[in-house]
């Protein structure tokens, strides 16, 4: 039996981007795919009073989009998926990753006393493992 592959330290924090895209739950579907195109991302934590209460992916606005929502009238809140998993910082690169593939999600949000601090995404993560223990 083989050992299990080790990354050592690499945490949430070394892989996170601290660039997020955010929104409020009253913003329109419309308004925040604009946000998401210009920042290239597919994800956006939906923080109210600094606190994340969820999460919104390009695939639930394909979803709205689907059900004939107007994106000018669909508010994020009616959307997002409401307390999604979220990381600390302190998370090893590992789970975050097991994380993500048991839950059937791309974008781990990372926080620090329930406030969003930055994001993991699914490909950073494994192109990380790869890259710390070839053969991950």
């Amino acid at each position: 039996m083989s050992e299990p592959v080790t990354t050592g330290e690499l945490l949430a924090r070394d892989v996170m981007s601290r660039h997020f895209v955010s929104a409020a739950p009253e913003d329109t579907l419309g308004e925040l795919a604009e946000r998401l195109a210009e920042a290239d991302a597919g994800s956006a934590l939906v923080v109210e009073f600094g606190r994340l209460i969820g999460i919104l992916t390009s695939r639930d606005i394909v979803r709205a989009v689907g059900e004939r929502v107007h994106p000018s009238e669909a508010r994020v809140r009616h959307w997002m998926s409401a307390e999604p998993v979220a990381a600390s910082p302190g998370l090893a690169v590992e789970e975050a990753a097991r994380l993500m593939v048991t839950g059937g999600f791309h974008h781990l949000p990372v926080t620090e006393d329930e406030r969003p601090v930055g994001v993991v995404g699914l490909r950073t993560v494994v192109g990380s493992l790869q890259h710390a223990a070839p053969g991950w």
